[in-house]
């Protein structure tokens, strides 16, 4: 059996054919109503990938995040039929790491599924550290570690900065990050490489009003500041 993928949404329907779409596809399907169900199912199954419905009763997408992303990184889907760009921007500042809004064709939502777990994938079986300053980021262990302080990132927040202490000094477009990452479909605004770059600093800086590790290079994009400059 393949992957598994936590289905949550509170449509029945919704959630069959999703179901017989991905398992179809090779997928191992689980699936919960609510964010409340969710986190048991999460807990209990350890999925690969959760596909997450934003607006449910009892317990919200939102919701759920706010407690899951403390507990585990898995990667997060959103599936929202919300067309507002703040409640995207939500979603990804929560710790999402993509949003693919209904209605929504199933091939474009099996490519993003496995564009995200190519991606963690990826990660996993690369044995590449990087040292930079005093943060130290392990590609084989998906561990990074801030002058010797555990901080748990998302599978996106990962890459992003894998990316920036790889080249050092090198300014990023946004559009050279989204496709860097490559489990973010080009159609994904790239404001939300801002809202990742915003959490990564919240983890790693030591006042991310005053980044020193991630600048911003007003007008072009971003850099990971060499440590002769720090």
């Amino acid at each position: 059996m393949g992957k598994t993928i936590l289905v949550v949404d509170d449509q029945a329907n919704v959630r069959r054919l999703l179901r017989e779409y991905l398992e179809e596809e090779g997928f191992r399907v689980v699936v919960a109503e609510n964010g409340r169900d969710a986190l048991y199912a999460a807990r209990r199954e350890k999925p690969d990938l959760i596909l997450l419905d934003i607006m449910m009763p009892e317990m919200s997408g939102y919701e759920f995040m706010r407690t899951f992303t403390k507990e585990q990184n898995t990667p997060i889907i959103l599936l929202t039929a919300k067309l507002e760009e703040s409640d995207k921007v939500l979603g990804l500042e929560l710790g999402a790491d993509d949003y693919i809004t209904k209605p929504f064709s199933m091939r474009e939502l099996v490519a993003r599924i496995r564009a995200v777990l190519r991606r963690v994938e990826k990660g996993a079986s690369g044995s590449e550290v990087l040292r930079v300053a005093d943060i130290t980021l392990d590609r084989g262990a998906r561990t990074v570690t801030v002058g010797g302080r555990n901080v748990r990132l998302t599978p996106t927040e990962f890459e992003l900065l894998a990316t920036l202490m790889a080249a050092p000094g090198r300014v990023f477009s946004r559009a050279a990050l989204l496709e860097a990452v490559q489990g973010i479909s080009v159609e994904t605004m790239e404001r939300s490489i801002d809202v990742h770059i915003r959490n990564l600093r919240t983890k790693i800086e030591p006042d991310a009003s005053n980044p020193r590790y991630i600048e911003t290079v007003f007008g072009v994009g971003y850099r990971f500041r060499p440590p002769e400059e720090g």
